[in-house]
C-alpha cells in the first residue's frame, strides 16, 4: 500500500481510497443484510417449529377429547335398555327378526320374555325381579327385550333411568281375525306345530254370524290393555280410564309406536333415531324377508255384514278410537321425519343448529 501512494499520484490515491471505502461499505451493508436475512429465516424456522408443536398438542388434545366423548358415548349408549312388548298378530315376529338379525352386527342382546300362557300381566315379586334383571343388565350390554307383556311402569320400583319403550299395533278388526285364523291353520312361520283350535274349519263370517266367543267383540279389548298396563282397571273390558290412561302412556312412555300397515316407515325412523340397535334396518327390511315373515294360513277376509256387526259394539269403538288415536301420533311424528319422493323415504337432514353460544371463550 504504501509502494502504491509512492507510484501513484495523490489524486488516484484519494479515489482509490474512496473506491476502497465504498466497496467496505458495500461489503458490511450486504454482510448485515445476510445476518438479516439469517436472522428472519432463523425466527421463521422457530415459528414453524413452535406451530408445528402446538399443532400436535392441538391434535393430541382433540385425539384424547374425541377418545373421551367417543368412550363416554359409548358407555352412554351401552347401558340402553329397549323394550317392545309387542301385541299379537301386528307383524311382531317380522319386527323381531330384525333384531335377532342385525344383534350381532351391532352388539347388543336380545332377550325373549316368555311368560307362561303368555300371560301379559306379571304377578308382584315378577314384576320386580324383571325391573331388577333389567337395571343389572343395563350396566353390562344394550339389550332389546321383546314379549307378550303389558306396559311396566319402572318409576314405581325406585328406577331413574326408564327403559326405551316401542311398539307396533293394527286396525282391531284385521288383528282379531288374523288372530282366529292363526288359532286354526297356523301360519307359515312355524308350519308344523299344532295350534290351540285346529281342526276347527268354521269361518270367521261363521262365527260372528253365531255369536261365538273366539270373535265376540270383547276379544278385541287387547290393544287398550297392552299400552295401559299393569293396572287392574286396564283389564276391564270397556274401560274408559283404560283407554286414556292407555293414550297417555303411547304419548308419555312410548318413544315410538309404529302401525303394522305402514311397517317399514316405522323400521327406518328407528334406524334414525336408534342407529347403535337399528343401524342396516331399513335396507334388511327391503331387501330380506322380514317383510312379510309370518303370514296366516287360509286366512279369509271378512265379509262387511261381519264388520259391521263388531263395529256396532262399544268395545270396537274404543279400541278403533284408541287406533285411530296411535295412527295420528305415527303419522304425526313421520310427517317432521321423513319424505316421500319417486316412491321412495327418505330421512330428513338435520333441521336444528345452535347459536349465540356463551361464553365466547
Amino acid at each position: 500500500m504504501g509502494l502504491l501512494r509512492v507510484m501513484m499520484p495523490p489524486k488516484l490515491q484519494l479515489l482509490a481510497l474512496l473506491a476502497f471505502a465504498v466497496a467496505m461499505f458495500f461489503l458490511e451493508n450486504q454482510i448485515q443484510k445476510l445476518e438479516e436475512s439469517r436472522g428472519k429465516l432463523e425466527r421463521a424456522i422457530a415459528r414453524h417449529e413452535v406451530r408445528e408443536i402446538e399443532q400436535r398438542h392441538t391434535q393430541d388434545g382433540l385425539r384424547e377429547r374425541d377418545s373421551l366423548a367417543s368412550s363416554q358415548s359409548a358407555d352412554g349408549e351401552d347401558d340402553v335398555v329397549i323394550i317392545y312388548n309387542r301385541v299379537p298378530k301386528t307383524a311382531s315376529t317380522s319386527f323381531t327378526n330384525i333384531a335377532y338379525d342385525l344383534c350381532g352386527k351391532n352388539h347388543f342382546h336380545v332377550l325373549h320374555i316368555n311368560t307362561t300362557k303368555n300371560n301379559p300381566v306379571m304377578s308382584i315379586q315378577d314384576q320386580v325381579r324383571f325391573v331388577k334383571n333389567v337395571t343389572e343388565w343395563r350396566e353390562m350390554k344394550p339389550a332389546f327385550y321383546h314379549g307378550h307383556v303389558s306396559f311396566l311402569d319402572f318409576t314405581k320400583f325406585g328406577v331413574k333411568r326408564k327403559p326405551i319403550y316401542i311398539n307396533v299395533i293394527r286396525d282391531p278388526i284385521e288383528r282379531l281375525v288374523s288372530y282366529y285364523y292363526f288359532l286354526r291353520f297356523g301360519d307359515d312361520y312355524r308350519p308344523g306345530l299344532r295350534r290351540r283350535k285346529q281342526g276347527d274349519k268354521k269361518t270367521f263370517d261363521e262365527c260372528v254370524s253365531a255369536g261365538g266367543s273366539d270373535c265376540a267383540p270383547e276379544k278385541l279389548w287387547l290393544q287398550i290393555p297392552f299400552f295401559c298396563g299393569h293396572y287392574s282397571e286396564c283389564w276391564n273390558v270397556g274401560s274408559q280410564w283404560a283407554l286414556e290412561q292407555a293414550k297417555y302412556n303411547l304419548v308419555n312412555e312410548y318413544m315410538l309406536v309404529g302401525v303394522t300397515e305402514e311397517l317399514e316407515d316405522f323400521v327406518m325412523m328407528l334406524e334414525a333415531a336408534l342407529p347403535r340397535f337399528f343401524r342396516g334396518a331399513t335396507e334388511l327390511y327391503k331387501t330380506g324377508k322380514k317383510s312379510h315373515l309370518r303370514k296366516t294360513s287360509e286366512k279369509k277376509a271378512p265379509t262387511k255384514e261381519s264388520i259391521a256387526k263388531l263395529q256396532q259394539s262399544a268395545i270396537w269403538k274404543m279400541e278403533n278410537e284408541f287406533y285411530e288415536f296411535a295412527l295420528e301420533q305415527f303419522q304425526f311424528v313421520r310427517a317432521h321425519a321423513v319424505r316421500e319422493k319417486d316412491g321412495e323415504l327418505y330421512l330428513l337432514a338435520q333441521n336444528f343448529f345452535y347459536e349465540k353460544i356463551y361464553p365466547k371463550n
